[in-house]
Order: C-alpha cells, then sequence, then structure tokens
C-alpha cells in the first residue's frame, strides 16, 4: 500500500499534503447537522456542539465516570493509564466495550450519525477512554496529530476519522481546555525519530515521539491562531484526526472530564503499521471491526 502520510523515516520533518477530503459526503437536508456546520467542520477542522445532551443524561454519565474512578480494579488493568509519576488516574481506554453505559453513548446518533454523515461510511470505534485531568496536578498533553500516530503505529492507512469530546465537567479557559489550530488539518507534518519499542507504554503518560518539530508549530499557529472551545457538562467537541490539538495542565481546584470517541470508517480499517515494528494493543487500535448501528433516543440507565 503506499504510504502518502511518512513519518519518523527522516532526520528533518516536512509538511506534506493532504490527499483526502476533511468532510468526505455531500450536505443535504437529511444531514444530522445543518450546512453551516458542515461548512465549519470543513474549514477549521473542529465543530462544537453545546448542550448536546440534556441534563438528566449528563447526570447518568456524570455518575457513571464517578463509580468507574472511584473503584477501576474491575477493569482490565492494561486500559487503566495513571499520571507520570503518580496514582491519579489519567486515562481509561477501550471503556466502551468495559461499561454499558459508555458503550450505549458510543452507539448513540447524536455522536456516531454525525460520524457517519462526515465520514461519509459505515462506522466503528477505532479507540474509546475516559479522560480524566483532576484539578491541582492535571498534567498536559503536549500538541500532536492523531493520525500521525495513528498512521505509524496502528497502521490507518487514509485520513478518514475523527474523534468526539463529550464533556462531563465544566471546560473553562482555565482548567486545561482542548486547544486545536483551525486550519492544520489541511496539512500533514512529518515527525523525525523512530519509533520505540512498546512506545505505548511511555507515550500514554507523556509523548515525545510522533510530535511535531516546534518551527512548524509556530508558523501553524501564527498563520491560523490557537482556539480553545469551552462549554459545559454535555458539550460535544468533534474533531478530524489531523488536527493539531493539545491542552495545558490543570493547576485549578477544578478537574475537566471527558468521554473519547474515535470513529474510523469501515473502508479505512487499519493494516501494518507504517511506522513502526508491531501494531499496539486492541484497546488502543481496534483491529477486529464491529460497525456501529446508530441507537435512537435518549440515554437511561435502561437503555444501557
Amino acid at each position: 500500500m503506499r504510504d502518502n502520510y511518512r513519518s519518523r523515516c527522516a532526520a528533518e520533518p516536512a509538511v506534506l499534503p493532504r490527499v483526502d477530503p476533511v468532510l468526505h459526503g455531500e450536505w443535504d437536508a437529511s444531514a444530522p447537522l445543518t450546512e453551516e456546520q458542515a461548512t465549519n467542520f470543513d474549514r477549521d477542522g473542529y465543530l462544537v456542539l453545546k448542550n448536546w445532551f440534556s441534563a438528566d443524561e449528563v447526570a447518568l454519565l456524570q455518575a457513571e465516570m464517578d463509580r468507574v474512578l472511584a473503584n477501576p480494579d474491575h477493569l482490565a488493568r492494561e486500559t487503566v493509564v495513571t499520571e507520570a509519576n503518580r496514582h491519579e488516574v489519567r486515562s481509561i481506554f477501550d471503556i466502551h466495550a468495559q461499561n454499558p453505559v459508555m458503550g450505549r453513548l458510543a452507539a448513540d446518533e447524536r455522536l456516531a450519525g454525525i460520524a457517519q454523515f462526515l465520514l461519509d461510511d459505515q462506522v466503528y470505534v477505532h479507540q474509546s477512554r475516559l479522560n480524566y485531568k483532576p484539578g491541582f496536578e492535571g498534567k498536559e498533553f503536549y500538541w500532536h496529530s492523531d493520525f500521525e500516530t495513528w498512521h505509524a503505529e496502528d497502521g490507518m492507512p487514509r485520513m478518514r476519522a475523527l474523534s468526539m469530546s463529550v464533556l462531563l465537567a465544566e471546560n473553562g479557559p482555565q482548567n486545561g481546555p482542548l486547544m486545536l489550530i483551525p486550519g492544520s488539518q489541511r496539512i500533514f507534518i512529518s515527525c523525525v525519530g523512530e519509533t520505540p519499542e512498546d512506545h505505548h507504554k511511555s507515550s500514554l503518560k507523556s509523548q515525545h515521539v510522533g510530535v511535531p518539530d516546534k518551527p512548524t508549530l509556530i508558523q501553524l499557529a501564527d498563520e491560523n491562531g490557537i482556539d480553545a472551545p469551552t462549554g459545559g457538562p454535555g458539550t460535544v467537541v468533534i474533531f478530524d484526526c489531523n488536527t493539531m490539538h493539545g491542552s495545558n495542565g490543570n493547576i485549578t481546584p477544578y478537574p475537566r472530564a471527558n468521554a473519547f470517541f474515535v470513529y474510523n470508517a469501515v473502508s479505512n480499517q487499519l493494516v501494518e503499521p507504517f511506522a513502526a515494528s508491531r501494531t499496539r494493543p486492541g484497546y488502543l487500535a481496534a483491529r477486529e471491526v464491529h460497525p456501529i448501528y446508530p441507537i435512537a433516543g435518549r440515554l437511561t440507565e435502561q437503555a444501557a
């Protein structure tokens, strides 16, 4: 298979053109987004949907998150990632498969239906997780393109995937919200440095390989600016697989939390890694494809 996005194979970084569309289908009146929303996603590489879930649904999700965080021992040990040098939970992966409430959320048509429209294909969950950035000591996520990692280490061939972050706590300008560079999805930044063996064991806590070079980041930010969308619980932030993003640390007393789902097109399922000696575990990159059939209706304990 031709590699259109070569990375981690040269001594110097490079900026490559994107050969895949951002909005893969065409908008019509039956779409789950407005024409303006679809256009904005195509232009900026991200979209914010405020109050996408009701207060009752948010309360259900928050209660489930609290229950999981209070007792992670019943989860597969390898899926629970803690902060570097500490025991606080940073992320819980494969959450849609380990928790019925989160599994129902991943299949909700307000998420999966939009993913199908934007990617113009049936979709499956490539990766899922609960992200938790505790107050006072929550660490940063450095700038990166998710696709660079998914391509290099997982073998995702094309840019036909996206992420959805369902906010489960207030995301304000002070507590380390997601930051994105609008328009950055239009180019691919190749990274230097070979992928270390079992890179995921360290990169999930702090990533140093597969991150863009500073001069290119400066140019991107100077040309496009940096957006930090905020919102209350129930807001959904959607962003393209190649949109450059990161977040600051959280030294406020107020934690940041979200349920995070990566949807990949069924036609874009994984092949062998393009820049790693072996594949990452299935809880980070699903190699068994289970297409989603979006579920309508409100989130309830019974529905989950």
